[in-house]
């Protein structure tokens, strides 16, 4: 038994005033609390308790003793009531990162009923559409697409499918047309990501049919968050995630270029470190994207109709 264990049993027999008293607190023997008394004595090389009919009395180095034991004893139990507090709730700062897009987009709306929910914490959130490494950045969740996730020691929960289509705003169709056809896109300004070359490959087809179109076109940029501004400023055809243009297809923002074909590879995942002892901020935040999410994500869902 290390020292430390030895003072705080030493203080929790003073404390019961008996090795009996004691022992059944922590479920020993009686016997098995007194050698272990006088194997701490043996290791002060002082006695500490005198052994009597009545039960127990401190000597004068006992005493002295004590005081330092009660102390262990006190940190220790102060140490144990503060983990279990930590466990029992969330608390501290959360630390997030997301791609820009999906962040400004679907993250950002629903913090503050988040926060609401979890007074005690705080959230640190950066928005980035670069390779994070969660583990050497100490990132306690990072929300990525299925195909930006390269290392297997990740723990990754699905939050919500990543259907991608094709759009343009109607001013760009009014003056170009729209394709009929994948191989008409050549003939197109198409907005190109600079960060991942194969994403401006556009698949289409399934099966024996599947193709690629290597898109060019007069702008690209670094972000997702870009294309699609770029793409309402009517600069030209993008190919993005539905839930960036749902709504402004459905308010008439922009157009569905090519409706037949939509990209369903892609899913969105929260990545984390561990599974195991996993922090009560980073449980609580992982159930609460997963319950808002849903199999069905909210860009998806049909509007309720009103009852009469």
């Amino acid at each position: 038994m290390e020292l430390s264990s030895h003072m705080i049993l030493f203080a929790r027999v003073v404390e019961k005033g008996s090795f009996s008293a004691a022992a059944r607190e922590i479920s020993h023997s009686p016997s098995a609390v007194s050698k272990q008394i006088a194997a701490l004595e043996d290791r002060m090389g002082v006695r500490l308790l005198t052994r009597t009919q009545q039960g127990i009395s401190l000597t004068e180095e006992g005493r002295a003793f004590y005081d330092r034991c009660a102390e262990v004893a006190q940190t220790v139990s102060e140490t144990q009531e503060l983990l279990e507090s930590l466990s029992a709730s969330p608390r501290g700062k959360l630390r997030v990162c997301a791609t820009v897009a999906f962040g400004k987009a679907q993250i950002l709306p629903i913090l503050p009923d988040f926060l609401a929910r979890v007074p005690d914490l705080s959230i640190d959130l950066e928005l980035t559409d670069r390779s994070a490494d969660i583990f050497t950045e100490d990132i306690d969740v990072g929300i990525r697409f299925s195909e930006q996730i390269d290392s297997a020691q990740v723990i990754a929960r699905k939050l919500a499918p990543n259907r991608r289509i094709f759009v343009a705003a109607p001013g760009y169709v009014a003056r170009h047309g729209l394709p009929k056809a994948p191989a008409d896109l050549a003939d197109h300004n198409c907005l190109r990501l600079s960060t991942v070359e194969k994403w401006n490959e556009w698949k289409f087809g399934k099966g024996d049919s599947a193709h690629s179109v290597r898109v060019t076109g007069n702008f690209e940029a670094n972000s997702a968050d870009a294309v699609y501004h770029a793409t309402l400023a009517g600069m030209g055809i993008s190919r993005i995630s539905t839930y960036l243009v749902n709504d402004d297809i459905a308010a008439g923002r922009l157009v569905h270029v090519l409706p037949e074909h939509v990209q369903t590879s892609s899913a969105i995942y929260a990545i984390y470190p561990e599974r195991r002892n996993m922090a009560p901020k980073i449980r609580s935040f992982l159930d609460f994207l997963t319950g808002h999410f849903g199999k069905v994500p909210p860009w998806e869902r049909q509007p309720q109709q009103a009852s009469a």
